[in-house]
Order: C-alpha cells, then sequence, then structure tokens
C-alpha cells in the first residue's frame, strides 16, 4: 500500500503549522502516523548548508533560479521520506518575491512528491493580518488585506492547477479565530 502524501498550503499567518500540529496530534491517539516536513525548513537547510542564506525569510529573496533549484532538491528529499511513512508536506501553494508570486509546487515538484491531497488552510484577510502583526518571531515584509486577499486568490488557483497535474483532491479548512478545534476536527477527518 502506497503512503499518503498530503500538501498542506496557506498564505503565512494563516496558521497553517499550527492546524497541522494539532491534526497530527489527535491522529497519533487513534494509531495513524504522520511525518510532518515543512518545505520550506527542507529549502532553508540546503540553502544554508551551500551558504546562501542565514535565516529563513531569506529564501523568498534569492534569485528565482536560485529557488527553482532548491525546490527541486527538496522535493527528492522529501519524496524519498514519503517511501517510508505517511507525510504532511506544511509549505506555500505560493510565495510572493519582488520579482512576482513563486509557485511553491511547480511540475518538477510535483513531480518527485505526486500528492494525494492538497489542503488549503484559510481565515479572513483582517485575521491574518492581526496575527501577523503579533508574530514577533518571523521577518515578514507589511502587507494590507488587500494584498493577502490577493495571495489567497493565487494559492485557490495555484491549488487547482496542482490537482489537475497531479490528480490530487483539493480541500479548503476555514481556521477562523477561536475556532481551530474546528479546523483542528477537519483536517483529522481529511487525513484518515
Amino acid at each position: 500500500m502506497k503512503n499518503k502524501v498530503v500538501v498542506i498550503v496557506g498564505v503565512p499567518g494563516v496558521g497553517s503549522t499550527t492546524v497541522t500540529n494539532k491534526a497530527i496530534e489527535e491522529l497519533k491517539k487513534e494509531g495513524i502516523e504522520y511525518k510532518i516536513v515543512n518545505f520550506g525548513t527542507v529549502m532553508f537547510e540546503i540553502a544554508k548548508e551551500e551558504g546562501l542564506v542565514e535565516h529563513r525569510d531569506q529564501l523568498r529573496k534569492l534569485p528565482p533560479e536560485e529557488q527553482k533549484r532548491i525546490q527541486k532538491l527538496a522535493g527528492k528529499k522529501i519524496a524519498e521520506m514519503a517511501k517510508e511513512t505517511n507525510i504532511v508536506v506544511d509549505t506555500h501553494s505560493t510565495i510572493k518575491t519582488p520579482k512576482g508570486y513563486l509557485p511553491g509546487l511547480p511540475a518538477w515538484v510535483l513531480e518527485e512528491l505526486k500528492p494525494d491531497i492538497i489542503v488549503l488552510v484559510e481565515a479572513e484577510n483582517d485575521e491574518i493580518l492581526m496575527r501577523r502583526l503579533k508574530d514577533e518571531t518571523r521577518q515578514r515584509d507589511f502587507e494590507s488585506t488587500g494584498d493577502i486577499a490577493e495571495h489567497i486568490f493565487m494559492n485557490r488557483c495555484a491549488a487547482m492547477t496542482y490537482a489537475v497535474l497531479t490528480g490530487a483532491t483539493v480541500k479548503i479548512i476555514k481556521n477562523r479565530d477561536f475556532l481551530l478545534d474546528k479546523a483542528v476536527q477537519e483536517l483529522v477527518e481529511v487525513l484518515k
């Protein structure tokens, strides 16, 4: 039986990592195992090893060709992990760069990962903006609620394109303020 590969995406600050971690904790109680792999962390480790960046938020400012090369290496590394266990890939559907949106999962990465399900975690634009403003652990560029709405739209477009290329399904889960448990339960059901 093939291990599942589930890609979970969301704009920065939406809480997709929090939802994912809590869902995986719940699944463990039922004896269902997944390994969470953060695509950006794998990319960061590769880029840092090569001396290209010092912190993760510098990745999106690398030249697009460099980002693409690192994406491909990360995709191969994660595909190898999926041979051993079910994998949840925590990533971004699109990355907003100074030169425009870069697909988080271009064709060469999708070919390696072969995802079964793509999950979009979303929230209201103003909720995301407030979460970003409160998060002092990251060095994010300021974006308006309109910029966030555009990014969410681009993520949806990209996710459906990824699904067309792979045959994966696309699920949207809302991570609204004060309703984290609802989002977690919805993701648990998707991952079962």
